[in-house]
């Protein structure tokens, strides 16, 4: 009998999972603010996963235990070996143009 490998994660179910992972300021999921820049899948088995995210300011005082939950998130994942987050602030946020329309509102821009 062949070994069977575990389901591995395409880029899209990573992003799917990270809707739940909130910025632990405004209370609002990653996705929905606009702060998910990209999701890399690779590895012989696609079992290696970066994400490059921002933070909504380059002094977020919570910036290393955000990026540790998201790093948590993704390592949950069945098929993942190892998760890396890569914070990056070009471009630098801006929720009038990153945000989805839900989160705006929430935010008040609207």
């Amino acid at each position: 009998m062949a070994a069977k490998w575990p389901c591995m994660p395409t880029s899209d179910e990573v992003r799917e999972a990270l809707k739940t992972v909130e910025d632990p300021e405004l209370h609002m999921g990653i996705v929905d603010l606009g702060l998910l820049y990209g999701v890399e899948v690779a590895g012989p088995q696609n079992e290696d996963v970066t994400v490059t995210m921002t933070l909504t300011s380059p002094m977020c005082p919570v910036g290393p235990m955000f990026k540790e939950a998201v790093e948590s998130k993704v390592r949950s994942l069945d098929g993942v070996k190892k998760a890396n987050v890569e914070i990056t602030f070009t471009p630098p946020w801006d929720p009038r143009t990153m945000a989805s329309d839900d989160a705006k509102v929430l935010l008040g821009i609207w």
